[in-house]
């Protein structure tokens, strides 16, 4: 896939089965991951890869946390199938440094576009991905259970894996109405 192709025609993938990516597929996944901008390679992210039997940890901690959001037992139950929605999960977290030249929006942004790059890193492969986030990834509990600390936060959870359809081809967006010329903004 020619990387035009790659940047202009991204879409997720929601459906995916086994197998999931290969080691030399995963250590191209996690080598673009660690390429994203990064100003003074603070490196303020971490990613838990959880696959095979792991994702059973990750739907323990996926009840527990319903649990005690005091959610319904179908909301418990359905929390503990998200893991095994694909062969891999990987957990993008921000683990924010301290300094005062890169505030924590950048941070963020860092570990964003490096989930980006794990997400088009598999497209490019032919695999299928998609970036979830939901309560799951806003959840303290969930947070403390994977290690973070309360400055910390889940950016995301990406499922990776065999795409179970075609992959759904979005319309092209007119990207003319996003973009404007400078001089054309009035300031006071």
């Amino acid at each position: 896939m020619k990387a035009e192709e790659l940047l202009t025609t991204r879409s997720s993938m929601p459906r995916l089965n086994e197998p999931g990516p290969t080691q030399e597929q995963l250590e191209l996944i996690q080598a673009a991951a660690v390429r994203a901008p990064d100003h003074m390679g603070l490196a303020p992210y971490q990613f838990i890869l959880f696959q095979g039997k792991e994702r059973q940890v990750l739907a323990d901690v996926y009840q527990q946390a319903a649990r005690l959001n005091d959610f319904s037992e179908t909301v418990v139950e359905q929390a503990g199938q998200l893991p095994f929605r694909a062969p891999l999960v990987i957990a993008s977290c921000l683990r924010l440094q301290d300094h005062k030249k890169v505030p924590r929006d950048e941070q963020l942004c860092t570990v964003a576009c490096a989930t980006h790059g794990m997400q088009q890193a598999a497209f490019a492969q032919g695999i299928g991905a998609i970036w979830r986030t939901g309560w799951m990834a806003e959840d303290d509990f969930i947070k403390e259970q994977l290690g973070l600390s309360v400055d910390d936060a889940i950016v995301g959870f990406l499922y990776v894996g065999t795409p179970a359809v075609p992959t759904p081809v979005k319309p092209q967006k007119d990207p003319s109405p996003f973009f404007i010329n400078g001089n054309d903004l009035v300031l006071d």
